[in-house]
């Protein structure tokens, strides 16, 4: 059972110390980011009662329902939610890095809860399932937060008005939209989709790892 768990953790683990590394200059402190992660884990219930009512829909069957509505809305809903909640207003979120910090806690607390139930309900090839999801689902989540939490950076620190209630906008359906291509082209089963699946994984890295560099730069210059 301990191997089935540590195969299940670690590849959200992993992610949660590299996030945490590039906060190196103005660390958030351990029990509002430890908070942000139990939050993100226990919203796994409400989403998947969500979940479970829209599935019983009668447009359920659609891949593109499923994959923007069901996972895509649901999912980056509750994760918005808490941190907006929880962490926006924090004296602590003093900077842009932290917005993206806050939500990557939230999402792989979320992730690390999925993935548990995932690799259990598969035990006998749980192995397989948890190295499968290590490379693709769990990363998914963190590049998902990420997006959010530049939005919602910029939504933060931004002196217009209109501009952060745009901001706060993209802040939840880019997430969206993108957890909804990522879902619908694994969904749909499609063969012909893999070669831009491929690249969408790909560019969905360098944007989001762009992103995140801007501002752990940013981070680095306003404290040197």
């Amino acid at each position: 059972m301990m191997t089935i768990i540590t195969v299940a953790l670690a590849p959200a683990i992993a992610l949660l110390i590299f996030i945490y590394q590039k906060d190196r200059y103005d660390r958030e402190p351990p029990q509002l980011l430890f908070k942000n992660f139990y939050l993100g884990v226990f919203s796994t219930v409400p989403v998947y009662f969500v979940e479970k009512f829209l599935m019983s829909r009668e447009h359920s069957s659609n891949p593109l329902y499923q994959a923007f509505v069901v996972a895509g809305f649901t999912e980056e809903l509750f994760k918005y939610i808490i941190v907006r909640n929880v962490s926006y207003k924090s004296s602590y979120y003093d900077e842009k890095l932290d917005g993206i910090v806050y939500s990557v806690f939230v999402s792989l607390g979320f992730a690390s809860a999925e993935n548990l139930l995932y690799v259990l309900s598969s035990s006998s090839n749980f192995l397989y399932t948890g190295i499968a999801r290590a490379i693709s689902a769990v990363p998914a989540h963190m590049l998902f937060a990420i997006s959010m939490g530049y939005y919602l950076s910029l939504a933060k620190f931004s002196r217009n008005r209109i501009s952060s209630m745009f901001y706060s906008i993209e802040s939840l359906f880019v997430p969206i939209i993108l957890h909804g291509i990522y879902d619908y082209i694994l969904i749909s089963k499609i063969y012909g989709y893999m070669p831009l699946f491929i690249i969408f994984v790909i560019a969905l890295w360098k944007i989001n790892l762009k992103k995140l560099n801007k501002y752990a730069d940013d981070s680095r210059r306003s404290h040197s």
